[in-house]
């Protein structure tokens, strides 16, 4: 099994990739294989609603978003990390996740995400922590992805690197979530294969309905 952590900072090893990092090591020890994805530092565009991902089955602006999708079809789980700007995600990120999840879920009916167990992980200095992680979470509850919680929400303080390293609390968060994840990708491991061939394993929830009722009469 494998989860792939997007890293949303600007700053390729700053606090959010520490925090990613003691999240990985966590998963990596409980026998999950990790890969952190930086989306890099230059300008992300944003959805421009032209709508072709329908007909292309992937966003038209073939940058850092197409490259994760690829990856993203071959990973059981995911964690999307993003620093605290103005009480937000930073724009790189909101861009990076509304193309990913639209362009997914239009171009080849969320194949890529569907029931996939994701988590979302914030880093600031001081504040703006659990409006930003709000914000993350909102992408995994309308792509139909099981949300993975920690003992306290996702969040590491620090203004570098150093200091986030320094959050022992915050530290402590992500290997609770790493466990947590990993319990969550063999509950969903085991039921896949309980249920393989009777459910349909990528679709809508609607799709399961006929499947669902014949198991509930």
């Amino acid at each position: 099994m494998k989860v792939l952590l997007a890293n949303g900072s600007p700053h390729k090893e700053g606090c959010t990739y520490t925090a990613l990092c003691e999240l990985a090591d966590t998963l990596n020890k409980e026998g999950i294989e990790t890969e952190i994805f930086w989306i890099g530092n230059k300008p992300i565009g944003g959805c421009i609603a032209c709508l072709k991902c329908g007909e292309k089955g992937c966003c038209v602006f073939d940058d850092t978003v197409n490259r994760f999708r690829e990856k993203a079809y071959k990973a059981d789980g995911f964690v999307f990390g993003s620093p605290v700007h103005y009480a937000g995600a930073t724009g790189n990120m909101t861009a990076f996740m509304d193309r990913l999840f639209y362009s997914e879920l239009r171009g080849n009916g969320n194949k890529a995400f569907y029931m996939k167990p994701a988590a979302a992980v914030v880093s600031a200095r001081r504040a703006g922590t659990t409006v930003t992680f709000d914000q993350l979470n909102k992408y995994f509850t309308i792509q139909e992805m099981p949300v993975v919680s920690s003992r306290y929400w996702n969040m590491i303080h620090g203004a570098n690197a150093e200091q986030a390293r320094q959050d022992a609390e915050g530290l402590y968060t992500m290997r609770v979530l790493g466990r947590n994840m990993a319990y969550m990708l063999r509950c969903c491991y085991s039921w896949h294969m309980s249920w393989s061939g009777r459910q349909p394993m990528n679709g809508s929830a609607l799709e399961c309905l006929p499947f669902l009722s014949s198991t509930i009469s």
